[in-house]
């Protein structure tokens, strides 16, 4: 998966956005306001941070050696993924599971709002 192809993941899911709030190198990508992906998109090795079931966090990271304890984040809900070290469809299930987490944590009444069309 290149950066591009990552941005424009990230960007097609219901009222996704990216931000620049910690410079103009990393990424943040939100849904309503809440972060659910952080890559600097120049950087080789690509890298993303994404939230995690914690149960599956240990999974993945103990069967994976591309996924780590996210970077300066909760290391127990958040990991960091080496894009370059997994298929890009599994990259693609952990950026969407990481969304899917990020909307089920908001209020009822913005999950209704996210569900219209």
């Amino acid at each position: 998966m290149t950066p591009a192809q990552l941005r424009a993941f990230c960007l097609a899911f219901n009222d996704a956005s990216e931000d620049f709030p910690f410079g103009p190198d990393t990424s943040v990508f939100k849904v309503a306001g809440k972060m659910f992906a952080l890559a600097s998109l120049e950087a080789r090795p690509l890298k993303v941070n994404l939230k995690c079931d914690p149960e599956i966090a240990v999974r993945l990271r103990a069967e994976h050696p591309a996924i780590v304890p996210g970077y300066h984040m909760n290391k127990r809900h958040w990991n960091t993924v080496t894009v370059t070290g997994l298929p890009d469809r599994m990259v693609r299930e952990l950026i969407e599971d990481s969304y899917d987490l990020v909307v089920a944590g908001l209020p009822r009444a913005v999950r209704l709002r996210l569900d219209r069309p």
